[in-house]
């Protein structure tokens, strides 16, 4: 039994209308910081191309929030998947919601599918990274802006034969980092009797392999129960969207889809699932959603990151630990600056000798040119001057100069040579002789 603070009973405080504290008015107060500040959301679809994922957005929130007659990229044999941000805000009631979408074009349409998740679990990991550091910072907002990816509805084709390889190991990578819930696409593609085994065959597959998806929140209460284990039942989704819309009997609009045999309603339950997985995303666990993101995947990507301190510095302070790993790169650093000049100086003496050697051998080189030079130069102009006095008519003096000096070469040739030889002429006289011939020929 409870006491109100007059010390009685509840139920006698109940009787006589005294003993009210106001406690009972907490939900009020939550309800309205919660509707001035708003909630954030983020939602990704993954999935193949051409599963209907930006139909079956505009369909879950009534609103022509993907553009579908935007041209397509072209496909490539690569193994690339993108990753597309759209955020949108949606009020309904005083309510809003702060909506990003996240579409993964290319994911699963290429030749080589190898890890063509990785793009996927990056971004939701960066997400979780930016939380974090925004979290941990010196000067930060009251309510860091959560971006974290809530939930990723994954699209399934309807082949009727169970989960494909891609399919397992998308789920089996990202199943610890993001709430999982596999969603099948294009419903009106199979009758009740191949829904219902192929959805039994999702199901085996699942519990085979292991797969931790998310598990919708138990509820307590009576009706609420049985209305949720009927929505649980249904698991996995199969769903149908359209863009066509038209008004339904009671003035409110309806999205269908017609076909030659029919027409196919969206919000049917007789035709798919889409009136229970938007109940049971939207209606009734968006917030639960964001807590086990918050209190489990982000919970476990926070302890990955301390996990990597080194041992014993896990329990301190992160700004201590910050200012030590800023000290820590600021000396490797200098000692990296260090080496690097000594290497540049080491460089810079090596060449610097390469330059100077080369520079005496060039100078050498270049006196033996002169040297040269000069001695063909004197040589020249001693067979100018005397082609100029042969010119003026010198010829006797040339004549017999160049005798002399032909003379004076046998002599020295005789002398030097062996007796049994014949005297040699020097090829410098030769060309003189031949010269004065020619002269003589005149």
């Amino acid at each position: 039994m409870s006491l109100n603070r007059s010390g009685r009973s509840d139920s006698d405080s109940t009787k006589e209308g005294r003993g009210y504290w106001g406690f009972a008015n907490f939900q009020n107060q939550v309800f309205r910081r919660a509707v001035k500040s708003g909630f954030d959301f983020t939602l990704m679809v993954v999935g193949r191309g051409g599963l209907g994922k930006s139909t079956f957005i505009n369909t879950l929130f009534l609103a022509e929030i993907n553009d579908l007659n935007q041209t397509n990229v072209p496909h490539n044999t690569g193994s690339t998947t993108r990753i597309e941000e759209k955020f949108v805000k949606l009020i309904e009631n005083g309510v809003n919601l702060n909506l990003t979408l996240v579409d993964t074009p290319g994911f699963g349409d290429h030749i080589n599918n190898t890890k063509c998740w990785e793009p996927v679990l990056n971004y939701v990991e960066s997400k979780f990274l930016t939380y974090f550091c925004d979290e941990t910072k010196v000067e930060r907002k009251e309510k860091p802006v959560d971006k974290c990816v809530h939930l990723c509805l994954y699209f399934i084709e309807p082949n009727g034969h169970g989960l494909k390889q891609i399919d397992i190991e998308f789920m089996r990578q990202l199943m610890g980092h993001v709430n999982i819930v596999p969603v099948i696409a294009k419903a009106d593609c199979l009758t009740a009797e191949e829904m219902a085994k192929f959805k039994k065959q999702i199901r085996a597959d699942v519990e085979k392999h292991e797969l931790k998806l998310y598990q919708f929140p138990e509820l307590t209460d009576g009706k609420d129960k049985v209305a949720s284990d009927r929505l649980k039942s249904r698991l996995p989704f199969a769903v149908v969207g359209s863009n066509s819309v038209a008004d339904g009997p009671n003035g409110r609009k309806t999205r269908f889809r017609k076909y030659p045999w029919g027409i196919v309603e969206v919000e049917n339950l007789e035709n798919n699932d889409f009136i229970p997985l938007r109940d049971i995303i939207i209606r009734t666990n968006l917030i639960g959603l964001i807590d086990v993101t918050r209190s489990v995947h982000y919970e476990n990507f926070r302890f990955r990151q301390m996990e990597k301190l080194p041992q014993g510095k896990g329990d301190q302070d992160p700004f201590t630990l910050m200012e030590e790993e800023r000290k820590r790169k600021e000396r490797d650093l200098q000692d990296k600056r260090v080496k690097l000049e000594n290497t540049f100086k080491e460089k810079i003496t090596e060449r610097e000798n390469r330059i100077r050697l080369k520079t005496e051998k060039l100078d050498e080189k270049e006196n033996q040119f002169k040297m040269e030079f000069e001695s063909r130069r004197r040589e020249l102009e001693s067979l100018r001057h005397e082609v100029e006095e042969m010119r003026k008519g010198n010829f006797t003096d040339s004549k017999s100069s160049l005798n002399s000096q032909s003379s004076a070469s046998h002599t020295s040739a005789n002398e030097n040579a062996p007796k049994t030889s014949p005297p040699v002429v020097g090829d410098k006289t030769r060309k003189k002789m031949a010269t004065l011939s020619i002269f003589n020929r005149n």
